[in-house]
């Protein structure tokens, strides 16, 4: 399910409000089944929205994350960036 929410745990960085923002909208969007819900639905949609962005922020701020630098080289040879 959400295939297409991109992972937002950086390591150098926490997500920022409007990456945490956007990706409890496509969650919301998926699991309600509506792109954009009816004016009758409009609060609850919005509400759902921010509690599921503000679990999320939770979550970033309570993970603990070893800090790991990653190094995508062609070949062993390849200039290391420290």
């Amino acid at each position: 399910m959400c295939r297409n929410i991109k992972r937002l745990r950086n390591p150098d960085h926490h997500p920022t409000d409007q990456e945490l923002h956007d990706a409890a909208l496509q969650f919301v969007r998926k699991i309600s089944g509506f792109s954009a819900p009816s004016r009758a639905n409009q609060v609850a949609f919005d509400t759902a929205v921010q509690d599921v962005a503000g679990a999320a922020r939770v979550l970033f701020q309570s993970l603990h994350v070893p800090h790991h630098h990653h190094r995508h080289n062609a070949s062993a040879g390849a200039d290391q960036h420290a």
